[in-house]
């Protein structure tokens, strides 16, 4: 070590940041090659690795100056002769500091990209706020890979502790504080060239370097530690996030964005709450009917039959001939709480977090519990895990749910794994609670969350014919979740309530959203049903978003209110062509039906630009063109994003208030 030192020992003071310097972008450099390996077909159908890596090196250089940044502006105060004790202790914690964190990133990231199809993001910082529900998924479903990868992180991080301590031992104050001041200046100015990393009015960002139409291969090409930074440092910006497409005068933005046939004959009254219309239902009823929305954990298209997937879900495909079928539903986003989002309240997707979990919208945002509460309906929602997590719990009894049932209130469930109680004990305890609503002759809705269909799998034995030959696989998991829909449907058919209650079975999102196109249109389609009380089987084909399923219930179930809803009522129309709005990571995409097989699709990149393509319905396929999508069709979708951004801001996605 001390040979190899020798010759940088002029650079004094600057000897630990030198090192930190050239260690960590080998490190990011070696981690991002083994990536690139890793994926090696997917990324060379796209990219030339040359670039990828060459790019690469230019997005480590802004993690690497932004981590240098503080002790280097520090260096003036600290590193003279006097208080040089204290700027290698700082020069110690902060850089071992950085390493930990390159090293645990970097490990953690196939196991990431395996499960997301990109690199921690956002969705790596949310879930560290539940480290007993991720641990116990990691523990029961990775355990070797959990193992393995905190065995490689500590040998990694002893090793480079060694190594700093040595490199410390051997750095040395300037001679002359003059030398210190005169270089100082030059330093700073390089590292904070190689953070904003162009010359451009605007610095560089995560968006810079999607050169690619693959969002995981663009992914590559930066690195986790930057990726996850970028991520908290926006979150500071939650309530303008969707500025990152562009911007539009507000007038403009609230024109395009209702510029929707269904939305034609309401009527927009109040400018302060400029989405809010009195909708008539399609069915006058006596007596509105009960509501039981189902939402199923991670059940997309993948794993249904008839939608082109798996035949894993036998009981669902038989449903699906007793009511209305949604052929080509999709979903606004890949997290749980996006599908609340958009089922519950009827909220249009933005690159924010969901609305569940920002804090503007823990009291008088708009469901349909707020609806429903409002015309005397109890309202429950009904969990098998711990209401908590992702802050439903917060959301719900603070806009319109009186009742919470989750896991501590479920008696004696026969079966609890990772996330909660099992799907048959969760409509266990739904039915009870149904049952009880109805002897009280009392309207009811409830949401009914299931959690079998998730990571690690976990279900009780012997219940189904398993699909894969091992038990704790997604496919099998389906079934399960499948097998315990079904026998909850067929034991309400039986109850007085069947004949006047609406129930909605709609997926939350797909199991994992991956794909080789910038957003993976395929991933989002999911099943949806409507049925019971007096509803007659019928196909709809045209395309639809989770957003238009509350208009259409609150159509179907007999209300009659005002609501901020934007979407659509398919009790009204059932065959125009329809459209659906995707958010996947940073990127957003319009899709609006131009024919019985193919939508025009507009998608949004966080630089401002766009892209057009065609998505094939039948064959689920995206076509990229290579222009940019017409300035029309890009203010009209960037119209649909800045919307519910500015509606969240600005509090006026709510009711009346008096």
């Amino acid at each position: 070590m001390t040979r190899v030192l020798q010759p940088i020992k002029r650079a004094g003071p600057y000897l630990p940041l030198l090192v930190f310097f050239v260690v960590t972008l080998l490190l990011l450099s070696a981690s991002r090659l083994g990536l690139v390996l890793w994926q090696f077909d997917r990324v060379t159908a796209v990219a030339d690795i040359g670039i990828i890596l060459l790019q690469g090196v230019r997005a480590d250089l802004i993690f690497i100056g932004l981590w240098l940044a503080i002790p280097l502006l520090l260096a003036p105060l600290l590193a003279r002769q006097s208080s040089f004790k204290v700027w290698l202790k700082l020069n110690h914690l902060w850089l071992l500091l950085g390493l930990a964190l390159v090293l645990l990133l970097e490990v953690s990231t196939p196991q990431f990209i395996m499960q997301y199809d990109v690199r921690p993001n956002r969705l790596y910082i949310e879930y560290l706020k539940y480290p007993k529900e991720v641990f116990g998924t990691l523990w029961q479903g990775y355990r070797g890979m959990l193992l393995g990868g905190v065995l490689a992180l500590l040998v990694l991080l002893w090793l480079g502790n060694l190594a700093l301590r040595r490199v410390l031992a051997h750095t040395q104050p300037f001679a002359r504080y003059r030398s210190l001041l005169l270089s100082w200046p030059l330093l700073v100015f390089l590292t904070f060239a190689a953070i904003r990393s162009t010359t451009e009015h605007r610095p560089a960002n995560p968006a810079l370097f999607a050169i690619t139409g693959d969002a995981m291969v663009n992914s590559l090409i930066i690195n986790s530690p930057y990726s996850v930074l970028y991520a908290i440092y926006s979150l500071k910006h939650e309530a303008r996030s969707s500025e990152i497409y562009g911007k539009l005068p507000q007038q403009e933005m609230l024109e395009l964005a209702l510029d929707w046939p269904w939305l034609k004959h309401l009527e927009f009254n109040d400018p302060q709450l400029p989405t809010l219309a009195l909708r008539q239902p399609a069915m006058e009823r006596a007596q509105p009917l009960n509501l039981v929305i189902i939402l199923e954990e991670s059940l997309g298209a993948t794993f249904v039959k008839s939608l082109g997937g798996l035949p894993v879900t036998p009981e669902l495909e038989q449903l699906k001939n007793d009511g209305w079928w949604f052929d080509n539903m999709y979903a606004t986003g890949t997290r749980s709480v996006r599908g609340i989002e958009a089922v519950v309240a009827g909220f249009p997707p933005t690159p924010a977090q969901s609305v569940v979990k920002l804090s503007g919208a823990q009291q008088n945002f708009y469901t349909l519990a707020s609806t429903l509460q409002q015309q005397g309906f109890h309202t429950s929602f009904v969990y098998g895990g711990e209401a908590h997590f992702d802050n439903m719990r917060g959301f719900f009894t603070g806009n319109g749910f009186s009742e919470v049932i989750d896991l501590p209130k479920m008696l004696k469930p026969e079966f609890v794994g990772s996330w909660g109680a099992s799907d048959e004990d969760l409509f266990n305890a739904a039915a009870k609670h149904l049952a009880e609503m109805s002897a009280q002759q009392k309207p009811f809705f409830s949401l009914i969350f299931t959690s079998s269909n998730h990571e690690p799998f976990e279900f009780p034995d012997n219940k189904i014919a398993l699909y894969d030959s091992e038990k704790a696989t997604v496919n099998n998991a389906v079934k399960y979740a499948d097998y315990a829909l079904g026998k909850f449907i067929a034991q309400a058919k039986q109850q007085a309530y069947w004949h006047n209650t609406l129930f909605v079975i709609v997926a939350d999102h797909d199991n994992r959203v991956y794909g080789n196109s910038l957003v993976p249109v395929h991933k989002f389609q999911i099943p949806a049903l409507m049925l019971g009380a007096d509803l007659k089987p019928k196909t709809i084909s045209s395309l639809a978003s989770q957003i238009d399923l509350a208009p259409t219930i609150l159509s179907l179930i007999g209300i009659s209110a005002q609501t901020p809803l934007l979407g659509r009522d398919f009790s009204r129309d059932a065959e125009s062509p329809g459209r659906a709005l995707l958010q996947f990571d940073q990127y957003f995409a319009l899709l609006e039906q131009q024919s019985a097989n193919e939508a025009a699709v507009t998608i949004l990149k966080p630089d401002g630009s766009s892209v057009a393509a065609r998505y094939l319905l039948d064959d689920k396929q995206l076509v990229l063109t290579d222009a940019a999508a017409k300035p029309a069709a890009q203010r009209r979708a960037l119209a649909q994003v800045l919307l519910p951004s500015w509606l969240y801001r600005e509090q006026r996605y709510r009711l009346v208030t008096e």
